[in-house]
């Protein structure tokens, strides 16, 4: 295993999508569309999968629920064949304040929903009929109408990754899926998640390296660390206050896993009174430090050791800079010190 870099995904203007072939032409391994509740995940990718040859387009993610089974098989085949076999299905529930707010669809038994939606999308993507009798999801509809249909596009393999931070999701997508989209990774605590992905793959008859693991990183060239970590942090602040209730924040919850629980109950509590430069603030500036490679082009080479001797495979980057120019220097700096540190050797996942 090695390290490659992913870039987070925008065909929304010209710029963008120049930037996107520019981080093709450096090198760049993989391209995440993702989908909260303005632009969708697929659109995107079509239009990138025109103006790019070589660079694979995956969706970060697709919501879980937005879109029937079928219909979410249905756009995974016709973008693998727009892309010419270079398209990644990326999944997750996304939360309930998202999916019953925005969607109208009960955020209920998530992960057997991920399950099913899986299993759904392989039969379709192998050409067989659809016939599933799960707990979610009943193809054909009993006592209907329907019959079990076979599609009418050619059979293609649809790579499969799941966002999960909860152990049960984890185990889930160690047994099923081809990768992981992390969030909320420090990779000096790796094991609270990749220890449940392995559990789940093992499960499968199969070993923790069999997935791609994928985890998000901002990256900034720096040599005031402690201004550009304290800056990142802040941004925890809207994801432990807003994303989710005051009962249910998933991103908190996989924190206080890794051990910053006093913490970031005290972030959120400050944010749900309103207080949110507060809450911004009180943010540990260890977890600006360890979500993210900032620093010098040394410390940024040590930091990217940590991530691959803790099993990471693929780097989502978020490039900083203040023009496109800028970010296209940095991007090739991080492809610059990931080409040199696999060239050191890599410690593979269990």
């Amino acid at each position: 295993m090695t390290l490659r870099v992913g870039m987070w995904a925008d065909a929304t203007s010209e710029q963008a999508v120049s930037f996107a072939v520019e981080a093709e032409r450096l090198g760049l391994h993989s391209l995440w569309a993702p989908e909260a509740w303005g632009h969708d995940a697929l659109t995107p990718l079509a239009f990138l999968a025109a103006r790019t040859t070589s660079v694979r387009l995956g969706t970060g993610i697709a919501q879980i629920g937005a879109r029937t089974p079928a219909m979410l098989a249905m756009s995974a085949m016709s973008l693998q064949a727009l892309s010419g076999g270079r398209f990644i299905l990326g999944l997750g529930t996304s939360g309930p304040q998202v999916m019953e707010g925005w969607h109208g669809v009960p955020f209920a038994s998530p992960v057997q929903r991920t399950r099913e939606t899986i299993e759904i999308v392989r039969t379709v993507a192998r050409g067989e009929r659809l016939e599933h009798g799960g707990r979610i999801y009943r193809l054909p509809l009993p006592d209907g109408a329907g019959r079990a249909i076979r599609s009418s596009a050619p059979p293609v393999d649809i790579p499969i990754y799941v966002a999960s931070l909860g152990p049960a999701n984890l185990r889930m997508t160690g047994e099923l899926a081809d990768g992981w989209i992390g969030t909320a990774f420090v990779p000096e605590t790796a094991e609270v998640f990749l220890g449940e992905l392995r559990t789940g793959a093992e499960r499968a008859g199969r070993s923790l390296a069999a997935l791609d693991l994928t985890v998000p990183v901002s990256v900034e060239f720096t040599d005031d660390v402690d201004e550009a970590a304290k800056r990142h942090a802040r941004g925890y602040g809207f994801t432990f206050g807003a994303m989710g209730s005051r009962d249910k924040n998933f991103y908190k919850d996989a924190f206080d896993r890794q051990g910053f629980g006093d913490e970031v109950a005290e972030v959120q509590r400050l944010w749900l009174e309103g207080r949110r430069q507060e809450a911004a603030d009180r943010v540990p500036v260890e977890i600006g430090h360890k979500t993210n490679l900032l620093g010098p082009p040394a410390m940024v080479k040590d930091r990217l050791r940590i991530y691959r001797d803790a099993g990471v495979t693929t780097l989502r980057a978020a490039p900083a800079g203040k023009d496109l120019g800028a970010r296209l220097d940095t991007l090739a700096g991080l492809i610059e010190l990931v080409g040199e540190v696999n060239r050191e050797g890599v410690t593979p996942a269990s």
